[in-house]
């Protein structure tokens, strides 16, 4: 499972691809893909998903009871994680014709730790279509290092080991490469130089690209480190490791036949809020709920069947936990850090940031003893403010229970962050036991 969860994390290199990813998957299991804007005919069995915005993706298989009688069984994590987006006509022209690159900060990475590496582009373009309200989409990613974002020398700024306050719009502008003035101007004309460049890796015109949404992102693979390789180091491990064993959990099960109708459910933006018509604080996964409980209870009233099978559901909401550092033990908890290795976490606040309430506890520990796997738990310094996460936020549109679990991770929203092998091995066991349960 880990080589199949590296080989994920390496072609994920934004939200765009990671659903594709995930779809390929899904199609190569025998699930269909649903157009909500066509009529929906579904029966107990019946593997499908949806795909919103490119960003977002939904898998169900349908149940062989009614939801109103046996209830959803959720998990649900997000594909985006932090980075830097290009700005439209990004380019920059400096001294010596270096071209460098305008760009927006997209959630709430760790800035210092993209400098100096090489960075590759991926992301969603749009070109001309039929008509102007069907434009042509393409998935792209570049799979080559591209540009850099090269810090100040120490010479500089000597005090920069004792704190270096960074500008978005300043310091962290990538750096593409070195032009002639003709050559820039000549790719002005068409666009610009990353235009022209996107344009020649899809073969087509750059005056056939209407807009794009593009993502830098380092190019560094998954890999094993530690002396026994019990650590996984990737980029965007949150909240990508979540989806896959979400998917690993899904595809393992997706054979048996189960009561409830089970669901994996991949929102886009947790990292900016959550707020879009993709990000969990929307009623996509409600919307798409109601729909498949009037389906599969024809014969009942269809908000009464829905509202008893929200009562019967469980939502695992998973995205990735901070895990207790050796060289900070100040930070955390004295008595609830969750350490690297030590099986899934259990995510607590007395504030109601996570959905985690005394039943969703137990729930997700009886979970994992049936499932052979340890559990842990973590709550915040009493003197730290914590996040939230996709759970809270999805019961302002659907009042299920659940909890807010994950993966310990170390350096969590830098570029690259550090996991446990074998958590992601025992989080993928819990969630095949959630779906595959009578």
């Amino acid at each position: 499972m880990t080589n199949r969860l590296m080989k994920r994390l390496d072609e994920s290199t934004c939200n765009f691809c990671a659903v594709l990813t995930m779809r390929k998957e899904l199609e190569a299991a025998g699930f269909k893909e649903k157009n909500p804007a066509d009529a929906w005919d579904v029966k107990p069995g019946e593997k499908f998903y949806v795909v919103k915005n490119d960003s977002a993706i939904f898998a169900f298989i349908a149940g062989e009871g009614s939801p109103a009688e046996e209830g959803f069984r959720i998990i649900a994590a997000h594909s985006d994680s932090p980075a830097f987006k290009l700005k439209p006509s990004p380019e920059i022209y400096g001294d010596g014709g270096v071209v460098s690159l305008n760009v927006e900060k997209y959630g709430g990475g760790i800035m210092y730790t993209w400098f100096d590496r090489p960075l590759s582009i991926s992301g969603r373009v749009m070109t001309k279509g039929a008509d102007p309200m069907h434009p042509v989409k393409h998935i792209i990613d570049l799979k080559r290092p591209v540009a850099t974002i090269p810090h100040l020398a120490i010479h500089f700024n000597r005090a920069v080991n004792e704190g270096n306050p960074l500008s978005v719009q300043k310091d962290m502008k990538p750096v593409a490469g070195i032009f002639s003035k003709e050559e820039y101007e000549e790719c002005k004309e068409k666009g610009g130089v990353i235009n022209v460049m996107i344009a020649r890796h899809l073969g087509v015109e750059p005056t056939d690209i209407i807009s794009s949404e593009l993502f830098l992102y380092p190019v560094v693979n998954a890999t094993l480190t530690g002396i026994h390789e019990e650590f996984l180091q990737s980029p965007r491990l949150d909240d990508l490791s979540m989806c896959y064993c979400a998917l690993e959990g899904l595809l393992k099960e997706a054979d048996r036949k189960v009561g409830a109708t089970r669901v994996m459910a991949i929102f886009d933006n947790e990292e900016t809020g959550s707020a879009t018509k993709q990000g969990a604080g929307s009623p996509i996964l409600a919307n798409i709920l109601r729909r498949l409980t009037a389906l599969l209870s024809p014969e009942e009233d269809a908000e009464e069947s829905f509202q008893r099978a929200v009562a019967q559901s469980f939502m695992i909401s998973a995205d990735d936990a901070h895990a207790w550092h050796p060289n900070y033990n100040e930070k955390y908890d004295p008595t609830n850090h969750p350490v690297v290795g030590g099986g899934p976490v259990v995510k607590i606040n007395a504030n109601c940031k996570y959905m985690t309430d005394a039943t969703g506890a137990a729930v997700f520990a009886g979970l994992c003893e049936a499932a052979g796997v340890p559990c842990q738990y973590f709550v915040n310094h009493g003197d730290v403010a914590g996040g939230s996460t996709l759970g809270n936020i999805f019961t302002s549109q659907m009042d299920v229970n659940g909890v807010d679990m994950g993966c310990a991770i170390w350096g969590m929203h830098s570029a690259c962050e550090t996991a446990s092998a074998s958590d992601h091995e025992d989080t993928a066991k819990v969630f095949a036991y959630f779906y595959g349960m009578k």
